[in-house]
């Protein structure tokens, strides 16, 4: 949306520009060939229920009377503006649409330096390749619309072209290898999310005057151009979410004036480049989710970057200490690659960062203890699968005012610090350690949970009644630890409502029944419910049959469930997993439309009908 809210201010303020220093000069009616060439546009146009284009019409003037048109002194069309998203004069907005296609006859506007048509939404067809033939043509705005084919080779005839949008629609092909020779004078090219394929030509160097270059969201291949060295005024660089291989180029080193940097979603191979350190400006660096490998070269730290995201990617090595130079720096993601050694000190100094992610990797212990420094500003803190054997939670987080802690996997021991009792954490993960010993009464006074993990350690004890404070839970679990007696605590009867999400109690020795669950106030969120292999007994409540629009998931496997299968639970609308399996449920399956598999019926041996064998008649 933000990219959106860019082009429609920059569409508002060029056109006002351009109309302050058009319509005062007009001086003689419109040109007999433009009146004829926006008729004929018009005619190509089979639906226009806001009548944009009500005034077109014979009898009046197309230079002073026709809406959205200006023209120069001598009476020819200079500016075309009928966008399908604008603000009025009363500062209202309009969102509207037309249906039909580009006519060839604008070709013929021979003096057009303006053309908006932008946002539109069902203008199909082509681009017609006689736009190519608008040399005084300045800006180009198509963004938004429902064109496909090619981008006209034709359009490298536009020399004088400052801005071109051709954003959000269906274009395909090769962009022309040529198409940027002579398109010195462009400032921004923003042709994102199309179908585009093959190589970014090389003739993109040829684009001196580029400050925005966005090209994320296509099917573009092949390696970057060395000649994107040439940009010297390039700002912003966008290539997400295409199929780009190869390296970084060294040459990305020359883009001094660049701010933001986007090369995710990709196959980039090889390393960051150290000639990196020469973007001085740069504040954002996005680079995840590709198959980047080496370490993170140290000249990183001479950047002006504000974040820094590298997650997903096969980078080795340490962690530079020269990060800490940083002090700008919002968002450090480094997680899932094959990072080595400690966490520097030096983090210590990153006084404005918020987000810190460099889980999932071979970082070890101890955490510096400086980095109780980052406090207040450090909100959600993830080291999780590391191997830190850290023993402890660090009794120095204490003091910090996080709203995530994420200790997976991170050689945790022991009971649950009660220190805990006294933070404000949001977000709490301490699954896949080796904790034990009871969940303690104080865990009520956490009253700021949304999501609690301590999934997969070895805890033992009913869940304490306290847990009912825990009202703003919406994500809990508990799966795989040694947790016996009821749910009462977990799907309270009475006092505050639960809003969940997401449960996952599987792997315990839960027991008792779970009437009336889906009865219960907060529940209609719940997506997921996972209550396998436990002790529960009792039957299948048929009042999670309220939660139709919700619940996607629902695992009752290996449990003592008897009774048979309500009807409405089964054909939930929204369920795509359905396992009550091994329990001790009788009577015929009822009908239902999602085809779940024998196995999530299996082990019922007074279960029958489809898919298990048919039921016996007497």
């Amino acid at each position: 949306m933000a990219f959106i809210a860019d082009i429609k201010t920059s569409s508002f303020l060029v056109l006002i520009c351009f109309l302050t220093c058009t319509l005062h000069t007009t001086t003689q009616a419109c040109h007999l060939t433009d009146r004829a060439a926006l008729l004929d546009f018009k005619s190509k146009i089979s639906e226009d229920p806001s009548g944009l284009l009500g005034t077109w019409n014979q009898s009046t003037d197309c230079c002073t009377q026709w809406e959205g048109i200006a023209c120069d002194r001598h009476g020819r069309v200079s500016s075309i503006a009928r966008p399908g998203a604008f603000s009025t004069e009363d500062f209202s907005w309009v969102d509207t649409y037309m249906s039909g296609t580009l006519s060839p006859s604008l070709g013929k506007l021979k003096f057009l330096r303006y053309l908006d048509l932008s946002n539109l939404k069902n203008l199909e067809g082509t681009i017609p390749m006689e736009l190519g033939s608008l040399s005084h043509l300045t800006t180009l705005y198509l963004y938004s619309n429902n064109l496909k084919g090619s981008i006209p080779v034709s359009f490298q005839n536009l020399r004088n072209l400052k801005m071109l949008f051709l954003s959000e629609n269906r274009l395909s092909g090769k962009v022309p290898i040529n198409i940027f020779q002579h398109m010195s004078s462009l400032s921004e090219l923003v042709i994102y999310d199309n179908k585009l394929s093959g190589s970014i030509p090389s003739s993109i160097g040829k684009l001196v005057s580029l400050k925005r270059l966005d090209f994320h969201l296509n099917n573009f291949s092949g390696s970057i151009p060395s000649t994107i060295g040439s940009l010297k005024n390039l700002v912003t660089l966008e290539l997400t979410d295409n199929q780009i291989s190869g390296s970084i180029p060294t040459s990305i080193g020359e883009l001094s004036k660049l701010k933001e940097l986007y090369l995710s979603q990709n196959s980039l191979g090889g390393s960051i480049p150290s000639s990196i350190s020469k973007l001085v400006s740069l504040e954002r660096c996005f680079l995840q989710d590709n198959k980047l490998t080496g370490s993170i070269p140290a000249s990183i730290g001479n950047t002006a970057l504000r974040y820094l995201v590298l997650d997903n990617n096969m980078l080795t090595g340490k962690l530079p200490i020269s990060l800490g130079n940083l002090t700008n720096l919002v968002n450090l993601n480094a997680k899932n690659n094959h990072l080595t050694g400690k966490i520097p000190s030096s983090f210590s100094n990153l006084l404005s960062l918020q987000y810190l992610d460099i889980s999932r990797n071979g970082l070890s212990g101890p955490i510096p203890s400086k980095l109780v420094k980052l406090n207040p500003t450090l909100k959600i803190l993830d080291l999780s699968y590391n191997p830190l054997s850290l023993v402890n939670v660090p009794s120095w987080m204490s003091k910090m005012n996080l709203q995530g802690l994420h200790l997976a996997q991170t050689g945790l021991v022991g009971e649950l610090p009660e220190w805990l009792s006294s933070t404000s954490f949001g977000y709490l993960d301490l699954s896949s350690n080796m904790l034990t010993g009871a969940l303690p009464a104080w865990i009520g006074n956490m009253t700021s949970l949304e999501s609690l993990n301590i999934s997969n350690n070895g805890f033992h004890s009913d869940i304490p009644i306290e847990f009912k404070s825990l009202s703003g839970l919406r994500q809990l679990d508990f799966h795989s630890n040694n947790f016996t007696g009821g749910l009462n605590s977990i799907f309270p009867k009475d006092g505050n409502l639960f809003h969940y999400g997401f449960i996952d109690l599987s792997y315990n020795m839960f027991v008792g029944r779970i009437d009336n669950i889906g009865d219960l106030g907060g529940m209609d969120l719940l997506n997921t419910l996972d209550l396998s292999n436990n002790h529960l007994s009792g039957s299948i409540p048929k009042s999670l049959a309220k939660l139709n629009r919700s619940l996607n998931n629902l695992k009752l496997e290996k449990n003592r469930f008897t009774g048979s299968i309500p009807s409405g639970v089964i054909n939930l609308l929204s369920l795509v997993e359905f396992d009550v399996s091994y329990n001790k449920l009788t009577g015929k399956i009822p009908p239902h439309t999602t085809p779940f598999p024998a196995s999530s019926f299996q082990g019922n041996s007074a279960l029958c009908d489809s898919p298990l064998l048919p039921c016996k008649t007497a």
